[in-house]
């Protein structure tokens, strides 16, 4: 459904009911009822948006709104979003994961609007889980259920160099994310300028791109666990909250302080890192 693009006025996003974060290192699913306008902005993540009782709607720079009950972003592409006052679920899956891979190999356009045949598995599992959370599905294995069912075919048998391998596990195993592309090539025994090249070859984007994604979303997660935003920042190797600030804002479109509202949940990764 193509829908106007939007007008230079139009009032940020708004929460309609108390949303429901459920955090990991590495990404995070949300649930909840927003309306108005998430401003343009990018992420390294793999974004998918199911709709539960609503379209809400997408668009990429200087085009049309489009709504649909289900759509897919990849990595890196700049967007708005317009929950629409629809329930919605958005989960960011982490693209160098088992999972984000697969995902990947069946995206071929910046962003994909779901058939619904392939969302008649995981909507109605969601909407079990918003309304009736007893009766549902554990949320890791619903997660995990709800990739599976939106890749085609069977997954890849993409073999990654074990040194791009190694340094993914130093960065994800970090306590604080204090690392530099210096450090992590020592570690491999490739120069820095080397291992720059084979790891935006191997992952698509610069290596502090994805680390500063890594560092988001462990701040992410620490502003969930309660902690204030100076902390958060410290905690993620931000220099301080007003650079952790202004990251989020490019890359989600919002303020943090919109992390301070709903409940909060932590649970291990759904999804299994690249071997």
């Amino acid at each position: 459904m193509n829908l106007n693009k939007p007008a230079e006025n139009e009032v940020a996003t708004a929460w309609l009911s108390e949303p429901r974060w459920y955090l990991w290192d590495g990404g995070f699913l949300l649930l909840g009822r927003s309306e108005g306008i998430v401003r343009a902005h990018a992420h390294h993540a793999i974004q998918i948006v199911i709709g539960l009782d609503g379209e809400p709607a997408i668009c990429t720079d200087g085009d049309d709104w489009q709504a649909g009950r289900g759509f897919i972003v990849l990595p890196d592409v700049r967007h708005s979003y317009d929950g629409r006052g629809a329930i919605s679920v958005m989960l960011f899956v982490d693209p160098e994961s088992n999972e984000g891979t697969w995902l990947r190999t069946s995206l071929t356009e910046p962003i994909t609007f779901v058939p619904d045949a392939r969302l008649a598995d995981c909507a109605p599992a969601f909407r079990t889980f918003h309304e009736r959370p007893l009766e549902a599905m554990d949320i890791h294995d619903l997660v995990r259920h709800c990739v599976h069912a939106l890749s085609a075919g069977v997954p890849p048998l993409r073999r990654r160099d074990p040194r791009i391998s190694k340094s993914l596990k130093r960065i994800n195993q970090s306590a604080d994310l204090r690392v530099s592309l210096e450090d992590v090539a020592t570690t491999v025994f490739l120069s820095p300028s080397r291992f720059a090249h084979l790891f935006r070859q191997q992952l698509g984007l610069p290596f502090r791109h994805y680390l500063l994604w890594r560092k988001l979303a462990r701040a992410v997660l620490a502003i969930g666990r309660g902690e204030s935003m100076t902390d958060a920042a410290q905690a993620a190797d931000f220099a301080d909250a007003a650079h952790l600030t202004r990251t989020f804002r490019r890359m989600f479109g919002i303020n943090p302080l919109a992390l301070m509202r709903g409940q909060f949940f932590e649970i291990d990764s759904p999804f299994e890192e690249h071997s």
